[in-house]
């Protein structure tokens, strides 16, 4: 009877395990860039209604592991996950992000969070993908 080794299976066995594994570490930094590229798009588009420019510095990205500000949008304070990063608008200061986004009876909106998300949405799953991807081939190929 031929062993494993002589199949290739362990060989491809452990080559998918290091597949599944890799994305998680090499996709940190395109998360990471993606995160901060959105932030900033939303900081530019939310120059538009500065006041005090509160609202702005309370952009925040929230990476793996952290905590997201109390009272920020949306869905106020969570945890991200070990593949997420989450970028949010408001904090305990902060608390009117979603009126100046969606306006109020007596001001009109001024969006600033979700057209920059629109804006960019393609672009930084794209980079997220092609990490991704790199990261898989790389482990898979890797002796």
């Amino acid at each position: 009877m031929a062993n494993k080794t002589d199949n290739g299976l362990a060989k491809t066995l452990a080559a998918m395990d290091r597949a599944r594994r890799a994305p998680r570490e090499a996709i940190m930094p395109a998360l990471k860039k993606s995160g901060e590229e959105l932030a900033h798009h939303q900081k530019l588009l939310a120059e538009t209604s500065r006041d005090t420019g509160a609202l702005i510095d309370s952009i925040a990205v929230t990476m793996p592991g952290q905590s997201t500000p109390a009272y920020s949008q949306p869905g106020g304070s969570r945890v991200a996950g070990e593949t997420e990063v989450i970028v949010t608008a408001g904090n305990s200061d902060v608390r009117y992000a979603h009126l100046v986004e969606y306006g109020t009876f007596e001001a009109d909106a001024q969006p600033f969070f979700w057209p920059a998300l629109r804006l960019l949405r393609k672009r930084l799953q794209n980079r997220i993908n092609r990490a991704t991807k790199k990261a898989v081939k790389d482990a898979w190929n890797k002796q």
